[in-house]
């Protein structure tokens, strides 16, 4: 993967090679030989460009370079802290108030988090809609719909939009499409060549890989690309050196992992999917899970994270599988290589539609989430089952 290895970073001019990865540039301040050059800094703004330390230098600029060429029609990608950093800094740089938003019903709850704080205090308006229904988005339209942030496949029940439909809705009523692409990401599913206009990603998971950093990532075509960069420097966002050379170089064996967790995943939820004491398993990639089609139909990869729902149990139970896990951290995230549990209650962050599915029975509402790592897939079969015969135990 040469992306983000432009020889100027990766040597000394000069010199006929250089090192595999970008160093690590720390500073704030960057020197101008003369007045003249730092007269002539202030017309330019781009990467590649010394100019302070809040504008990045090679280890950022290599990490935005690399995101970008992974993302097809990109023009550029702007980085941020975190995913919630990144979230908040492209709706805050596409809305205004008095604009209205609207809001997948599957979506982070950090995201209903900004919906109800700082947007709704800078006076946007969220409507949520259901993420299965274009009925339903329709349904919230109004004349100052301004933009629609989508979540597909939704981090906790795994829906899957119909993103080409609507984006291609937005687009006729003059609204900004945004997707939290974070589950996929650009090697599963090109957002913006599907007709997205602004795609996002928290860094923090596939790309970083080893639970040990926190970024987040925003990809546009040109029509968007400058606002956000230029929005992002006016609200002073920056990250890391140290935190961009740790996503690069995960960056660089992320496509492995992938393909590695989601084909595990895949096979766990096979298995799930034939126990009795599971009511519904919910994973796009599985046959006959809802969202199915559309995943088959748009994507071009997965990733390890899935829900299944218990069929029956108590609350009590649930808890007392998670805490049988030995092979499953408990804890917040995904796409590290250690595998974790969580456990799912989407009920209490659901506005426009009803959970659960239809089908299902309302005592059927206790489920778990997994993040699949990179063990064995026998070990972490053989550690469920082991955790569901603590389950029935607790279940009685």
């Amino acid at each position: 993967m040469l992306a983000g290895r432009r020889p100027e970073w990766t040597g000394i001019e000069g010199h006929p090679s250089g090192v595999v990865s970008p160093a690590v540039w720390r500073a704030s301040t960057h020197l101008y030989p003369d007045m003249a050059a730092l007269r002539a800094g202030h017309a330019f703004n781009e990467d590649g460009r010394f100019y302070y330390g809040r504008r990045g230098a090679p280890t950022q600029w290599a990490l935005s370079e690399a995101l970008t060429q992974l993302e097809p029609e990109a023009a550029g990608t702007v980085l941020y802290p975190s995913g919630v950093a990144a979230i908040a800094g492209v709706l805050l740089a596409v809305l205004k108030p008095g604009d209205v938003l609207l809001m997948t019903d599957n979506a982070y709850e950090p995201s209903r988090n900004l919906a109800r704080g700082i947007l709704a205090d800078i006076g946007v308006e969220t409507r949520w809609f259901d993420p299965c229904d274009l009925a339903s988005f329709k349904a919230a339209l109004c004349p100052k719909a301004r933009a629609v942030l989508l979540e597909s496949p939704g981090s906790l029940t795994m829906e899957v939009c119909d993103v080409p439909a609507l984006a291609a809705m937005a687009r006729e009523h003059g609204m900004v499409s945004i997707l939290d692409n974070t589950w996929a990401g650009p090697t599963g599913f090109a957002a913006l060549r599907h007709g997205v206009d602004i795609t996002l990603l928290a860094l923090t998971k596939h790309a970083g890989g080893h639970s040990d950093v926190m970024m987040g990532s925003a990809a546009a075509g040109p029509e968007w690309f400058d606002r956000l960069r230029r929005h992002s420097q006016m609200l002073g966002t920056v990250v890391s050196p140290d935190d961009a050379a740790l996503v690069l170089r995960g960056l660089r064996t992320m496509g492995l992992r992938l393909e590695r967790s989601a084909a595990t995943g895949l096979r766990i939820a096979q298995w799930l999917e034939q126990r009795a004491d599971v009511a519904k398993v919910l994973c796009p990639m599985l046959a006959g899970s809802p969202g199915h089609e559309l995943w088959q139909r748009d994507f071009t990869g997965g990733c390890g994270l899935f829900s299944f729902v218990f069929k029956g149990g108590t609350g009590a139970a649930r808890d007392a599988f998670i805490d049988a896990l030995q092979l499953f951290g408990i804890g917040y995230s995904w796409g590290g290589f250690e595998s974790l549990a969580t456990p799912l209650d989407p009920a209490r962050v659901r506005t426009a539609s009803a959970w659960p599915f239809a089908g299902m029975d309302s005592a059927d509402v206790f489920g778990v989430r997994l993040a699949i790592g990179l063990e064995d897939a026998g070990d972490l079969i053989a550690d469920l089952e082991q955790a569901f015969t603590i389950w029935a135990q607790a279940a009685v």
